[in-house]
């Protein structure tokens, strides 16, 4: 599962770095590409986190989570599997 979080703060590689590093602490998360530019961490989990932990752990590090956004693959990837995506606004 993929989940895209936004975020409001972010100015400079070093606010990427702190959030990339906080988010990829928690054991559940296998990757966080953050993008300043973007307002974006893109986080790779290898089991379900709740949003509120997400949330938490990057406002924990004084930058603000607007969304997340869900992608979600049923079977297995490349076999047609039907993907679904939705937001929750936070």
């Amino acid at each position: 599962m993929t989940k895209t979080m936004h975020i409001e703060g972010m100015m400079c590689g070093h606010c990427e770095a702190t959030v990339k590093k906080a988010l990829e602490a928690l054991p559940e998360v296998t990757s966080a590409e953050v993008s300043h530019e973007a307002g974006t961490a893109v986080v790779t989990l290898s089991s379900e986190v709740a949003d509120d932990v997400l949330k938490k752990t990057v406002e924990e590090k004084d930058y603000k989570v607007t969304a997340i956004d869900y992608e979600s693959y049923g079977g297995s990837m490349g076999s047609g599997a039907a993907c679904s995506r939705w937001r929750r606004v936070v």
